[in-house]
C-alpha cells in the first residue's frame, strides 16, 4: 500500500493536471502522467497519458515539487488504480466475484491484482 501512499494528484504551475509518484527526499514527482477531461455526450471522461504525449509514449519523466500549485486531497480510488495499470502495465482489479473458476480459459497472459 506504500505506492499508494506515495501516489499524488496535482495541479501545475503550467496549469496541467498530473499523477505521479512523489519523492518526498528529491521533492519531485516521478513517473508523471497527463490526466484529461473528455466531455461526452454520457458525462465526462478521463485519459491518463506520459506527460510528454503525443511525442513519448510511456509514463516517466520527473517534475520538481516546486511547480506544484496544489494537491488534490480527495478523488476516486480509481484515478490511481488507472494511473497505476498504465504505469505498469499491469491491470488492477477492485473486487474478486467474477474470478469464476481459476482454470479459466488460456489465452492471454498477464498479472491481475
Amino acid at each position: 500500500m506504500s505506492s499508494y501512499e506515495n501516489v499524488k494528484f496535482v495541479k501545475l504551475s503550467s496549469g496541467d493536471t498530473v499523477i505521479g509518484i512523489m519523492d518526498e527526499e528529491n521533492k519531485k514527482l516521478n513517473d508523471v502522467a497527463m490526466i484529461q477531461t473528455i466531455p461526452t455526450s454520457a458525462g465526462m471522461q478521463i485519459a491518463i497519458l506520459p506527460f510528454g504525449f503525443p511525442y513519448e509514449d510511456e509514463i516517466g519523466g520527473s517534475i520538481d515539487a516546486s511547480f506544484i500549485m496544489y494537491e488534490y486531497k480527495k478523488y476516486p480510488d480509481e484515478i490511481v488504480n488507472k494511473y497505476l495499470e498504465a504505469k505498469s502495465n499491469i491491470r488492477i482489479t477492485s473486487s474478486l466475484d467474477d474470478l469464476g473458476g481459476l482454470g479459466g480459459k488460456g489465452g492471454k497472459g498477464g498479472l491481475i491484482l
